[in-house]
This record gives C-alpha cells, structure tokens and sequence, in this order.
C-alpha cells in the first residue's frame, strides 16, 4: 500500500464554501493526485520534494492565491488556501509545504514590506520560482520569541544578522526567508525586528536537513547567518507585534490540516476494518471496532464543525485570537487522539511505514508543537480567562 493516498472526498453540504471554491478543490485535488501522490515514496527517500513542483504549483494556482492580481494572485479569499492545506492534508502528502509558504510567509511581506520589496518577491512566490520560509525557533529558544538570541545591527547603510535557527520548514529549498532577529538587546519583545534575507545572500549558510520523527519528505533545516545581508521588513522593533497578529493564522492552518489528516485517517481505517478479516469475519464486525470507529467517527464531526466555524469567521475577519489558538490545541490533540486509535485497528500493519495511517500518526505528532506548543496554547487561554474573571469580579 502506498503512504501517500488519493484525497478523500470531502463531506458534502459545507456551507462555508461555494460552488467556485469546489471548482478550485478538483483543481487542487487533480495536481495532488498526478503531480504529488506518486511520487511522494520518492520524497521521502530524498527528504525534499523538487523545486520543479513549486513551479508547477505555481502555474495551476495552487500558491498565494488571496494575494491581489497585480502580484500574480488570484485575490481570492482565505478559503481558497484553506482548500488547498485540507487536500494535501487529506492525501497524507506532507512533503510540499505550500501552505507555509502561502498563508504564512507570504502576508508577512503583503502586510509589512514596502512597496518595492512586495513587487520583487510576490510575484516569483506566486509562481513557485521563489521558494519561501520563515525562521523564529532557535536552538535555545522556542516559544519564548522574546528571548531570541539572533542579533541584527546597521552595516554600510543596510543590516547584517548573525546567528542561528532551527527547525526551519523549507530552510534547504528557500530562495527567500523573513528571519526574526533583536535589533535591541535590552528591550525585550520590543527588541525583536523581522528581516527579508535571500537564500544567496553571503554569510547565509544552511546546515544539515534534519532527520526527523516524521514528515520525511519535507525538508527542515539549521539555518546560520554570520553577517549576512538582511533587509528590514516594516518597522524596526515591530517584529513581535508582526508575529502575534499573523500566528492566529498560522495556528488556524494548523487546525485544517489537523481536522483533514483526522478525516482521511477515519476513512482508510473504515475501508481497511472493512476488508481485514479475522476470526472469519471483517474486523469491522467487533463490537470493539465500531465502538472505536464510532468514538473516533464523533471526535472528527465536532473538529470539523468547529474549524469550518473558524475558517468562516477568519474569512470575515472576525476570529478571535483566542478561538484560533483553542482550535490548534483541541484539533492537533483530536487529530493524534483519534489516528492513535486508527493505527491500533491496523494491528502490526499499522506500525509499518508503507501504510499511510502510520506516517500521518508520525506527521501529527508535530501539530502539538508548532505554531507554538499546545502548552502554551493553555497557558494564553488560560490567561484570557482569568483576565475575563477578574474584569467581572471589579
């Protein structure tokens, strides 16, 4: 069996999306089953997908499509992205990491970057020539943004960082990434800055792509600046602020993605307890099997009404921090909750790497970690409550 499997149709009747974002998911749906699912066992080998796909992305749609027309987009709205991470969730192709580089990066450089720096890069983004990524963890530091160690000061009327990052998604392919650095030592959260460095730029170096629990074919590296170029993006000093109003975003992707990997991991797991037999009979006739199958088949209606609730309300500007960071906690927990549970019904083939249900209990390990640890998710909704009980209790 393939790690990699066609998409999963998607449920019918979600009202959230039109009849022109369906025409974009087969559109979507297509390039993944002919240019992804493939060769995807292939990736994995070489721990990188090739820079020949992004171009190819690029040429159907597929990357920064809400980005206006005069750079390249479609000037589509968030669902079209949202669309584009649930069907390569779906598919288990965790290899091609367009949604960081679409829905992540690229606002980053739309919201803050001059007018100069949007028309330089955007557009070679749009059509997959520039690869993108974004590098903020480091190796002592991760959560705690404030702390970073990075350092950037003025150099012959420009900045040069020196420094280290890691855990750096699409760090061996990127033409371009916004790097967070201090510009002050001694001011905190207000000492942080964000800066474009290119992927050429001297005193860039990439280290070794990292061996990793899973998520094999996408690359993820070390990153070193020893005085490299960099160019300042928006206001020096604002950099924490740019982080802490685009993570609900990032933390929403991860939320999609989570509620589209739970969904196909219900689907294989139906399909196989329906075929594997034991005892004479399909697994699928235990009574335990579909009481797990049930219990799992729940936890996944209730992320999708809720995520689909979330994209809705982001679509219209209305999310909420805090409902965006109880997305990303509760769904990355459902989403390795219920594939742990899925795996199980695999028996000894579940724990086998040629079966797609092990590599996305592997790739959704990570969801709890990223875009700020689930820890800290808690930890800002739990501060948010008691900020509400004190403010009724005045």
């Amino acid at each position: 069996m393939s790690a990699v499997t066609s998409a999963v149709a998607p449920k019918p009747g979600r009202r959230i999306f039109d009849a022109e974002h369906e025409l974009f998911r087969n559109v979507v749906r297509d390039f993944v089953a002919r240019e992804i699912v493939p060769f995807h066992d292939e990736w994995e080998v070489a721990k990188c997908v090739p820079r020949a796909l992004w171009r190819k992305a690029g040429d159907a749609g597929l990357l920064c499509p809400s980005l206006p027309e005069r750079y390249g987009g479609a000037g589509a709205d968030f669902r079209f992205g949202a669309i584009v991470t649930e069907e390569l969730a779906r598919a288990g192709a965790s290899g091609p990491c367009f949604p960081l580089h679409s829905e992540i990066v690229a606002p980053y450089l739309y919201k803050y970057g001059s007018e100069e720096q949007r028309a330089r890069w955007l557009p070679e983004m749009v059509a997959g020539r520039c690869i993108s990524a974004i590098a903020m963890t480091e190796p002592g530091t991760g959560s705690d943004l404030s702390a970073i160690a990075t350092r950037a000061v003025r150099r012959n009327g420009g900045w040069a960082l020196t420094g280290s990052k890691t855990f750096i998604t699409n760090g061996q392919l990127a033409d371009l990434v916004i790097v967070a650095a201090k510009t002050d030592a001694d001011a905190g959260a207000k000492g942080v800055s964000l800066f474009l460095v290119a992927g050429d730029a001297p005193g860039f170096a990439r280290g070794r792509n990292l061996d990793k629990l899973g998520l094999h074919a996408q690359d993820t590296s070390e990153l070193f600046f020893d005085g490299a170029p960099a160019e300042l993006l928006g206001t020096e000093g604002a950099g924490f602020g740019f982080l802490m109003n685009e993570l609900a975003q990032e933390r929403l992707i991860v939320a999609i993605g989570s509620a589209a990997g739970a969904e196909a991991a219900l689907e294989w797991t139906i399909a196989y307890c329906a075929e594997r037999h034991a005892f004479g009979k399909p697994i699928l006739d235990f009574q335990n099997t579909r009481f797990v199958l049930a219990d799992v088949a729940t936890e996944v209606a209730v992320g999708r009404s809720f995520v689909d609730e979330c994209i809705e309300l982001h679509t219209e500007g209305r999310l909420a921090v805090e409902r965006a960071v109880m997305a990303k906690l509760w769904l990355s927990e459902m989403q390795f909750r219920i594939t742990d549970a899925c795996l199980q019904l695999f028996g000894g083939y579940g724990y086998m790497e040629e079966y797609p249900i092990a590599r996305m209990w592997a790739a959704a390990r990570v969801h709890r970690i990223y875009a700020g640890t689930n820890e800290i998710m808690r930890e800002m909704i739990g501060r948010s409550i008691k900020a509400r009980a004190e403010m009724k209790n005045r």
